[in-house]
């Protein structure tokens, strides 16, 4: 029967999540928060931060996001 109950804990989050390393957070930081929350990352996506000014658009900074799955326990 406790299986049954760990099943049922599982299905209240999903399989996969997206992380943002958040501003001032180095990316070993959210590393360490996904596998705190129980999730480890299976792909990294960097998406660039443009800003317009006189001389055009130039990039000024870059989100960096994981996706990740959710860590299947061995018990």
């Amino acid at each position: 029967m406790p299986k049954n109950k760990n099943k049922q804990q599982n299905k209240s989050q999903p399989n996969k999540k997206r992380f943002s390393v958040e501003e001032g957070e180095t990316i070993s930081a959210c590393l360490e928060r996904m596998k705190q929350a129980g999730y480890q990352p299976i792909r990294r996506i960097e998406k660039p931060i443009f800003q317009e000014n006189q001389a055009g658009v130039e990039p000024v900074s870059q989100e960096i996001i994981f996706d990740a799955i959710r860590i299947k326990s061995e018990h």
